[in-house]
């Protein structure tokens, strides 16, 4: 039995994992959980549901002790942090955000596997995650990683010619004015259900220019090798093409439980943790390249990982601050790569090296400062 740690169980991904918790109780022990405690009715029932000894949340900790007097609750900004670090089988870091990155270090650092689903984690901090990691001690969780991360598996390093991410195109993939898009259009994805910053970064697809510098650091290629193109069925999770032409792709139905279930037991599956595809039903997969001029976050997240140093995470905290203000119905939806490339534009250059987590910190907070700048002359 596998004891694990959740890190933002009240989300899409954390949610999930506690179903094939559910599911397989012979394999898997929940020790504790974390969330923003928003919700604290949620993480309650989840910590009684499972049984956990302890909870991390931020806000009303004190409702949550009374809820739930046998249990440790650890409360405030760092609890993710501190949790992390328990010694168990595996974390899965589920959080949404650059708030991700400590965890994710705390984890490595206490020597627990960490499952990955916080993909900030390697764009805003990368070099120093991946210093940390031991072979085998960080798996992605991210279905188009998890992909890549199998298909691996069928040659060596070195006959990689190169990897290829799919992209759902997100609601717009066919709009070609995006400029009266609202918060609801940009809400209403066709084919997965997400949280609302990711399902943003989903529209913009400024989540496939964070997956590509994900791909860059847990696969230590180098971005020429890292290519991304639109398949709007999302069964085809992400492809590895060979030095022989040969191409290994992962499919399967579009959903999270999958990658999940294999992130927390690798390198074990999990039987029945997502329905299989039905060969016996016609299927179309389309695929196409990405219109760059309507979307330009792929173009603009690969200049950042080619310049490195400081402006993957400068990219990041930038596009956080704007979905944050796109969402508030501050700004308009194609003010949201432009307000990021206007903070790129104008913090260019900085691309000194990152020491520790506290250089992240800092080069995140002038990014977010140079961002409020910006929306409010942007404000609608």
């Amino acid at each position: 039995m596998r004891d694990i740690v959740i890190l933002g169980s009240t989300g899409s991904i954390g949610v999930q994992a506690l179903e094939i918790v559910e599911a397989n109780p012979t394999l898997f022990r929940v020790l504790a959980l974390t969330s923003t405690g928003k919700n604290p009715s949620t993480i309650i029932e989840q910590a009684r549901k499972f049984d956990v000894s302890v909870i991390g949340v931020i806000l009303n900790a004190d409702l949550i002790r009374q809820a739930l007097p046998h249990v440790t609750v650890i409360d405030g900004p760092q609890a993710s942090t501190e949790i992390a670090a328990i010694t168990c089988d595996v974390v899965l870091n589920a959080i949404t955000g650059s708030i991700g990155l400590a965890p994710t270090l705390s984890a490595l650092q206490g020597g627990n596997r960490v499952a990955l689903a916080n993909k900030e984690s390697l764009v805003a901090g990368g070099e120093l995650v991946m210093k940390l990691a031991k072979p085998d001690q960080l798996i992605p969780v991210d279905s188009e990683h998890s992909a890549i991360w199998q298909s691996l598996m069928a040659g060596k390093k070195e006959e990689v010619s190169r990897l290829i991410l799919t992209a759902s195109g997100g609601p717009f993939r066919d709009r070609e004015d995006l400029s009266l898009v609202t918060v609801e259009d940009a809400l209403a994805h066709p084919t997965w259900s997400m949280g609302p910053v990711v399902t943003i970064n989903s529209a913009t697809l400024v989540n496939k220019g964070l997956e590509i510098i994900e791909a860059h650091y847990l696969f230590d290629l180098p971005y020429s090798k890292i290519d991304a193109v639109i398949h709007p069925q999302s069964v085809i999770h992400s492809m590895v093409e060979y030095i022989d032409g040969s191409t290994i792709a992962q499919a399967s139905p579009p959903n999270m439980k999958g990658p999940i279930a294999y992130a927390i037991n690798w390198p074990n599956r999990v039987a029945k943790a997502t329905v299989p595809i039905d060969w016996n039903t016609k299927h179309e997969w389309n695929f196409s390249p990405i219109d760059v001029a309507r979307f330009p976050a792929i173009s603009l997240a690969r200049s950042c990982g080619d310049a490195g140093g400081s402006m993957p995470a400068i990219f990041n905290a930038a596009n956080e601050s704007f979905v944050e203000a796109f969402l508030g119905r501050k700004i308009v939806f194609t003010s949201i790569i432009e307000g990021v490339e206007k903070v790129l534009h104008k913090l260019t250059g900085n691309t000194s090296d990152i020491r520790d987590i506290s250089d992240v910190s800092a080069i995140e907070q002038n990014a977010r400062v140079m961002s409020d700048s910006i929306i409010k002359e942007m404000v609608v």
